[in-house]
């Protein structure tokens, strides 16, 4: 296991947390309309506090603005990286949480408290951060985010685009390595795009026990404690989040559009692939192994899969 057991489900409990709260909230959001003489029913996005929904003539194509949206953000981000320019990362990154904590809020309370929410909370999580705040946080963020985005898909752009950051993240993380490059600017930047959850480390079993009988003999019990654990982070990038969040809920809307059924029936369903996906994301950190780095987003992908599978013998 890459990660202590506490902190691996500590992990797991807040993506699925982060799952399901945009699901519920992209599901309050949406309106339903069926068309009284011809049947058809159609999916409204109201505005949000950021203005009216982004529009594409043409949804199947989607998934390729998305991903060179996502090359653009990357080769920007590379390019603070090598200048080293952790304020510029700080600002730009405030500026995101603040937007999109604004849209998740604005689908309950008024638009202007929402946003002056949002400002507040953005403010404590750049500049006065803690580990609840921060992750509390990232719950809306990634919800603001497949508020604005998920107006531009489809079902088949849904999966292009499962499809295509999934062979990205391998590409990024196996072959070029600048993901993991990001990773660390971000840590060192103490301004992470994702989850994180700290926690005390042991090391390994053989290195533990030489280090007991070593200080059993050559040092105090106050030494051996301060030298017997280190502190080290269980981290989830923001797109391993966002990307399952996407996907789920392009299928509930499809679920409405095209099968007829309700918003709280095509939600409860949709629910499943947040739990098929979880369950692939434990899997992964129970699998992985430690000071190794894993593209995400495979494993997350075939959970998606497994729960759209599950949903349509469901229906």
């Amino acid at each position: 296991m890459k990660h202590t057991l506490r902190a691996t489900l500590l992990i797991v409990a807040l993506f699925l947390i982060a799952q399901l709260v945009g699901l519920i909230t992209i599901n309050q959001h949406i309106m339903v309309f069926e068309d009284v003489e011809t049947g058809i029913i159609t999916i409204d996005h109201p505005d949000t506090v950021l203005g009216p929904p982004p529009e594409v003539e043409n949804k199947s194509a989607s998934f390729v603005i998305i991903g060179v949206m996502v090359l653009i953000g990357t080769a920007i981000l590379l390019l603070m990286i090598k200048l080293r320019v952790y304020r510029v990362w700080k600002a730009w990154f405030f500026l995101a949480v603040w937007a999109t904590m604004a849209v998740a809020f604005g689908v309950y309370i008024d638009w202007a408290v929402a946003a002056l929410l949002a400002l507040g909370l953005g403010m404590w999580k750049i500049y006065r951060p803690n580990v609840w705040i921060y992750n509390l946080t990232e719950v809306f963020i990634y919800t603001g985010i497949a508020l604005l985005i998920i107006p531009l898909l489809n079902l088949f752009a849904a999966f292009g685009l499962l499809i295509l950051i999934s062979l990205y993240d391998m590409y990024a993380v196996w072959k070029s390595k600048h993901m993991i490059k990001m990773a660390e600017f971000q840590t060192k930047s103490k301004v992470f795009a994702g989850l994180f959850v700290p926690y005390k480390h042991d090391g390994d079993i053989s290195a533990a026990v030489q280090t007991k009988k070593a200080k059993q003999e050559k040092q105090s019990k106050k030494q051996s404690k301060k030298q017997g654990k280190k502190t080290r982070s269980a981290i989830l990038g923001g797109g391993d989040i966002a990307f399952p969040l996407l996907f789920s809920g392009t299928v509930m809307e499809h679920l409405i559009i095209m099968e007829g059924l309700s918003k709280p029936r095509a939600l409860s369903l949709t629910g499943i692939i947040a739990v098929t996906t979880t369950i692939a994301l434990f899997l992964l950190l129970a699998k992985a192994e430690d000071k190794k780095f894993y593209p995400a987003m495979p494993f997350l992908s075939l959970g998606c899969l497994a729960g759209f599978i599950i949903v349509v013998l469901l229906i």
